[in-house]
């Protein structure tokens, strides 16, 4: 009985502990791994830009997982590739990529699927040379990255594409809305702003808009006094005015000349002034003029209401230079914004030749006229604003006193003057002499 009990406790006496102190000690002697200290590199940032003579950057990617380079690798031709560009619509670019010996090759486009739907995301392109320590960096636009999609060779369907396809080409009104979606998601709180008041005078073109406009009408007043003057603007070819003022700030209405939502569009000249680099040789003789009396204007919202006159005069003269034989080389490379065009080309409609006829060119000069009385306090010197123009100073004085206007003269010079309550001339004819 005792042996077998001594060997039942031999059996449960634990095993020896393994000696784990001489391992963690071994552990703590052995020095810690080197951690890899980052090489600072000092590289020359050159930034490539775009030429219009060579073609960009052009990146493709594959939605198949197809790898061009391992197909390279494994083959013994390499995987080929090429651009097409467009001979009308020299922006419309096509990337084919052609595996060697395979019947499938990779085609894809700018003007469709996801390269056209008019992102306003931009990528660049960065390639690093260790040697010569620079790094170029390369702008790459949205609309040239391509998704490039399979196509079978012997069907040729490169260049047809299928009706449900996801590179169907998107319709302008689709773009829009994309573009405004992008806006809202990815764009400044200026880009927000201004998207908003575009859509906002879009808004009178919708149909939505003009329902029930039978039953919203019949509670409308009709102001006779206001029909007979509308009667008399449009006899008399001159902006909106009313003869009961008794201030000339109210004879010529401004608001109805500039209107509320076009101040936001004639910020440049303003912008220039509070640049480093002033430079006015672009804008008439009448602006340039006054730009020194521009700069002196302490109280900025009236700075910045005159900026804007200067620059609504500067956009009706380069619209008639555009319209006309004489000035249309020096108003060629004039960019008017698109709210002020549709405004003008609505006014002031060219005719097929796209020259504006006598009637409307006098309307125009009209407007430009009552803006000059406002710029420079209704009392104006009109001999520079008669060189913009491209006119005679006789014929401009005519036009003036068409608007109202009486004449003032100091130190031998003659100035256009705005009496209060607005009176015109009337219209003078010639008896026949018997």
């Amino acid at each position: 009985m005792d042996s077998e009990a001594e060997d039942t406790k031999s059996q449960l006496e634990p095993l020896p502990k393994k000696n784990k102190n001489k391992k963690n000690k071994k552990k703590k002697d052995s020095p810690p791994e080197p951690v890899p200290v980052p090489v600072q590199v000092r590289a020359k940032v050159q930034v490539v830009h775009e030429h219009p003579h060579k073609t960009p950057p052009i990146v493709g990617y594959f939605p198949s997982g197809f790898d061009p380079v391992n197909s390279s690798a494994n083959g013994s031709d390499s995987t080929g590739f090429q651009v097409y560009r467009n001979r009308n619509m020299t922006k419309r670019l096509q990337l084919v990529v052609s595996p060697a010996g395979s019947p499938v090759e990779f085609v894809g486009t700018s003007y469709s699927g996801e390269a056209g739907a008019a992102h306003r995301a931009m990528y660049a392109l960065g390639v690093f040379d260790k040697e010569a320590q620079t790094l170029k960096v390369v702008p790459i636009a949205a609309n040239k990255i391509f998704r490039l999609e399979p196509k079978v060779k012997a069907l040729e369907v490169a260049d047809k594409e299928p009706v449900n396809s996801t590179m169907e080409e998107l319709t302008p009104q689709l773009k829009a809305v994309k573009a405004r979606q992008t806006t809202a998601l990815w764009g400044t709180k200026k880009e927000i702003e201004k998207a908003k008041k575009k859509l906002a005078l879009k808004q009178d073109d919708d149909p939505d808009a003009q329902k029930n406009l039978d039953v919203k009408m019949k509670n409308v007043v009709v102001n006779k006094k206001a029909l007979e003057s509308t009667e008399a603007l449009v006899s008399r070819n001159i902006p909106p005015y009313d003869t009961s003022a008794t201030t000339p700030q109210e004879a010529y209405i401004l608001d109805q000349i500039i209107l509320k939502g076009e101040w936001d569009y004639l910020e440049d000249i303003y912008n220039i002034l509070h640049g480093e680099e002033a430079d006015f040789k672009a804008y008439p003789t009448f602006v340039c003029n006054r730009i020194e009396r521009l700069k002196k204007i302490k109280e900025e919202s009236e700075k910045k209401k005159l900026s804007c006159i200067f620059s609504y005069i500067n956009h009706l003269i380069k619209f008639k230079d555009q319209h006309s034989m004489d000035g249309v080389s020096s108003a060629k490379g004039h960019k008017i914004p698109n709210i002020l065009r549709h405004k003008f080309s609505s006014m002031f409609p060219a005719s097929e030749s796209k020259r504006l006829p006598a009637e409307k060119i006098n309307l125009l000069i009209c407007y430009v006229l009552v803006l000059t009385l406002f710029s420079d306090e209704f009392r104006t010197d009109y001999r520079d604003i008669a060189k913009d123009l491209r006119m005679s100073v006789i014929p401009v004085r005519q036009l003036y006193e068409h608007l109202g206007c009486k004449f003032a003269r100091q130190n031998n010079m003659s100035y256009a003057t705005l009496p209060v309550p607005l009176k015109f001339p009337d219209s003078r004819t010639r008896k026949r002499k018997r």
